[in-house]
């Protein structure tokens, strides 16, 4: 990591501060740090920087997560968890399984550029499926709301296990489990502290099969140890920020960011 620049640092840094203020109460703005890490690292590593991106930013999800859980903690709807949970980590074991085989080679390396870029982009997709059916269905934010609709489990299996494949991949499924928790009518609480407890437990039994895949090191945790700080004062102010920017305003420029960067990534 000798060849990050001081401006590589420092977009890491503000990629970290956006990633703890989406798990804070800022939904979408995680995905725009999964797209500025791929960069970063491409740009001062190469190729090979891509897949190292994805080590390289778990930890510092991981701290985030930790923040919004303590925040949110006496909100979670386990059922919903352990509904989800199982899948999850099937997908993630067939997404360590497919990020294997981008390992091997540059060619390879560069597909997975291709494949976290179209994935930024899918989940703009389903971020905006999640606005619009909020939007036409305001009782799903209602307190007490929380009813399991008919075909919820096989909605929790296949939600489950393409999340599980995405996270592994990129680190980026927490629109598809908004879908689900959404389609769910969690309150909005719940919603939240749901959503925090899943990606903590996904994201903390993903750490050995990214150590397998040698993209989570010492060298690594290096940088990751750094970015905790920013991470954790973004989930931690975000409750408080949102009092004070026009929130529709910056979801609306993160979300475009996030487009232009997954654009670029496949071009």
């Amino acid at each position: 990591m000798e060849k990050l620049t001081a401006l590589h640092w420092f977009l890491l840094a503000f990629g970290a501060l956006i990633m703890g203020m989406s798990k804070g109460g800022l939904p979408g703005a995680g995905n725009l740090t999964v797209a500025i890490y791929a960069l970063v690292l491409e740009d001062a590593l190469g190729p090979v920087g891509v897949p190292l991106s994805v080590g390289l930013l778990l930890p510092v999800l991981i701290s985030a997560d930790v923040t919004a859980t303590l925040v949110y903690r006496r909100h979670a709807d386990w059922k919903f968890i352990v509904r989800l949970l199982p899948f999850f980590l099937v997908g993630t074991i067939v997404g360590w399984l497919v990020f294997d085989f981008f390992q091997g080679g540059d060619d390879r390396v560069r597909l997975l550029k291709y494949v976290v870029g179209g994935i930024l982009l899918g989940m703009t997709v389903l971020h905006f499926a999640v606005k619009f059916r909020k939007k036409n269905n305001p009782s799903a934010d209602r307190e007490g709301s929380g009813s399991s609709p008919k075909g919820s489990i096989i909605l929790g299996a296949f939600f489950g296990l393409l999340g599980g494949v995405a996270t592994m991949l990129a680190n980026a499924a927490g629109p598809v489990a908004q879908l689900y928790l959404l389609a769910m009518g969690l309150p909005k609480y719940a919603f939240i502290g749901t959503s925090a407890w899943l990606f903590l437990i996904v994201n903390v039994v993903k750490i050995p099969f990214m150590i397998d895949l040698e993209i989570i090191t010492w060298e690594s945790m290096s940088v990751s140890w750094w970015m905790f700080v920013p991470a954790v004062i973004g989930a931690a102010l975000a409750p408080f920020i949102v009092k004070y920017i026009n929130q529709t305003l910056f979801e609306r420029l993160v979300w475009l960011f996030i487009v232009i960067a997954g654009i670029r990534m496949l071009f």
